[in-house]
């Protein structure tokens, strides 16, 4: 187990508060893209919130008025043209397992949106478990603008359980903008705030969840990613073992005490 709220990012912004960590990208100049660099690190980051004792969620937000232009087009894109196969196979399992691990940290994530939103970015605010967005946020998984596939980090397979595989294919062939009230109608975005809203709106729901009880949010959030693979019955007796595990934790007992008492519960995560 370790503590993050020390940690030092080079390649983003990153604050801890009240259990809260906040990522940005750092290069709004250029509407926040990702590099090698960033990828690699948030990546390990992810990882590390798996065991992260003093982190219960985390926020994922703009910054200068843009979420994230995917990857960088001279950092990225032009040394890709010149890679080898072995080269470019490293990279794209390193971009994946970017999502793995958002997937696998145990924490909910909140992406916060405004402005561009493309590419890797948009991967970034799809394998987020909860999206926020103002009215000027542009949504596009531009893979086949650039002579790609549009099955690039997951997208194939979570974007259709989001939005439905009819809607996910006109995006993933077409690479168009998603708008944002066309996203929320679709179900993409839960929430549209107004721009100087956002990330308030986004901190109170992230304060909501932190003060709930963690350790089942960290159940199910792995139970929302492990059925996807599972049929009926085998969910509902995962589910079974998972609630049981639940019912053995002191926040249960504590909400018992606090419905007998007719006062809130507070929890405390375990």
């Amino acid at each position: 187990m370790t503590e993050l709220a020390p940690l030092k990012p080079k390649h983003f912004l990153w604050e801890v508060r009240d259990r809260i960590a906040t990522v940005r990208l750092d290069r709004p100049d250029r509407k926040n893209p990702l590099t090698f660099d960033s990828y690699a690190e948030l990546r390990d980051t992810f990882r590390a919130l798996a065991y992260a004792t003093d982190v219960d969620v985390v926020v994922f937000a703009p910054n200068g008025g843009n979420f994230c232009s995917g990857g960088d087009v001279h950092d990225i894109i032009g040394p890709l043209v010149g890679m080898e196969m072995k080269g470019l196979l490293a990279f794209t399992r390193m971009t994946g397992d970017l999502v793995k691990a958002m997937i696998s940290c145990g924490k909910p994530i909140i992406a916060a949106v405004d402005g561009i939103c493309v590419g890797a970015g948009a991967i970034i605010a799809m394998a987020s478990d909860l999206r926020l967005a103002t009215p000027a946020a542009k949504c596009a998984f531009l893979f086949t603008r650039v002579g790609l596939a549009g099955c690039d980090m997951g997208a194939c397979a979570m974007l259709p359980r989001i939005i439905g595989q009819g809607r996910a294919a006109e995006l993933l062939y077409t690479g168009r903008v998603m708008g944002a009230e066309e996203g929320e109608r679709w179900g993409f975005w839960n929430a549209l705030h107004d721009a100087g809203a956002l990330e308030g709106e986004a901190r109170k729901l992230a304060l909501r969840l932190a003060a709930g009880p963690t350790f089942a949010h960290g159940i199910t959030k792995t139970q929302l990613n492990q059925e996807w693979n599972m049929g009926l019955e085998q969910a509902i007796e995962a589910e079974a073992q998972a609630q049981a595990i639940c019912m053995q934790t002191k926040d249960f007992e504590r909400a018992y005490h606090a419905f007998v008492a007719k006062e809130k519960p507070v929890f405390a995560g375990d």
